[in-house]
């Protein structure tokens, strides 16, 4: 197998064989003609149930998780939604990060709840506690690591030998991570969902998702959803994900390079409680994210001394980093998880702490990012 790079820029992404082109096109049709009834011209017949720029792009993705086969969406939600009601039936029980990325406790508390599906929140670095949280009608083992928003690391092998003991389905959320950071499949999940929008995509500029396996029942079910459901990414929004994953390699050094620098400067400021980075050796889950991740990442949580105003007023401080939702781009954004993008999870057990900010890391040059968070910490002393 080639290296990351090679497989990033060459893996479903042959010269057009028309005419040569290096890029592939953008297929902006939603229909393909057909050489008799029933004769379809290299398998494709109509662009919800497939389009030759998402092939290319489901090839990449496949190649770089490491299996043999993805499937794409139109965004990350679409992805997981997509992958549960393939998966689960009334009745069915799963269990869930007590950390997990808000859109996903909204999904499954609610969507899925109202239709009879029940779920357990569990502490997902703790596989005792799991393996104690699970039922008879558990089906799903679903884990994100590093976790949204509080960095939280879970033991993916662990959990994969516990998922094969208790025939349970392991999907892991590899959002944060991204395929050049981790590769969940080769450490024993059945399953990987992204929200493409973030790392992969790297630029902020689409939304999208994706579910990657090795399980061939799998993706023929998530097949079937693609078709059935219809929530697949356009043409062009598989162009610009594939044109982000040419530079994902090259990009998550940086954001890790960057977030190294950063997260040590919070550390050392007073008016910083704690820094959530397992890149830190004093995290709790440093060891195992350094057995099972290539580095650690642009993701870094931090909670501000004085509550909840001190971290909104962190947020309103900053001039580099933009208050904005989302994570992953160029960019760096910071953002108050407890009002934002964990809001729904507000009086639950998976409700986040009131004095948490959480930065996602860009590109820019360190020495700005780094000037720019202590002066927005300096600015809560004044």
């Amino acid at each position: 197998m080639n290296g990351f790079s090679t497989r990033a820029l060459h893996d479903g992404q042959e010269p057009d064989p028309t005419t040569g082109a290096v890029v592939v096109p953008i297929f902006a049709t939603s229909t393909f003609a057909q050489d008799g009834v029933g004769g379809l011209r290299a398998g494709y017949e109509y662009a919800r149930t497939g389009n030759p720029t998402r092939t290319a792009l489901e090839t990449t993705l496949a190649s770089l998780e490491g299996a043999r086969h993805a499937r794409a969406f139109a965004s990350g939600m679409a992805a997981e939604d997509a992958l549960l009601r393939g998966v689960l039936r009334p009745g069915d029980h799963v269990l869930l990060p007590t950390d997990a990325y808000g859109g996903t406790y909204r999904l499954i508390s609610t969507v899925y709840c109202d239709w009879g599906v029940e779920y357990t929140a569990v502490d997902t670095a703790d596989v005792d506690a799991v393996r104690a949280a699970i039922r008879p009608n558990t089906k799903v083992l679903w884990c994100e690591t590093p976790t949204n928003p509080l960095l939280g690391i879970a033991d993916v092998a662990a959990l994969g030998a516990l998922a094969r003991e208790h025939d349970l389905l392991l999907v892991v959320d590899n959002t944060f991570a991204s395929p050049y950071l981790q590769t969940p499949i080769a450490l024993g999940a059945h399953a990987v969902v992204h929200s493409t929008t973030k790392y992969l995509g790297g630029h902020s500029d689409v939304v999208g998702g994706a579910v990657v396996t090795d399980d061939d029942a799998l993706h023929e079910t998530l097949g079937k959803m693609q078709n059935g459901m219809g929530a697949v990414p356009s043409p062009f929004d598989c162009f610009l994900t594939q044109r982000g994953l040419k530079t994902l390699a090259v990009r998550m050094e940086r954001h890790s390079d960057n977030a190294e620098r950063v997260a040590d400067v919070l550390a050392a400021h007073p008016q910083v409680t704690a820094v959530l980075y397992p890149g830190r050796a004093d995290h709790p889950g440093h060891e195992i994210a350094a057995k099972q991740m290539r580095r650690f990442g642009g993701m870094i949580s931090v909670r501000i001394a004085g509550g909840e105003q001190a971290a909104r007023d962190f947020c309103a401080a900053t001039r580099v980093f933009t208050l904005a939702e989302s994570l992953g781009g160029v960019e760096s954004l910071v953002e108050h998880p407890g009002a934002m993008t964990h809001a729904s999870a507000a009086g639950s057990l998976l409700e986040v702490p009131a004095d948490l900010v959480r930065l996602s890391v860009g590109l820019e040059d360190a020495d700005d990012l780094v000037d720019d968070v202590r002066q927005a910490l300096d600015s809560l002393g004044s």
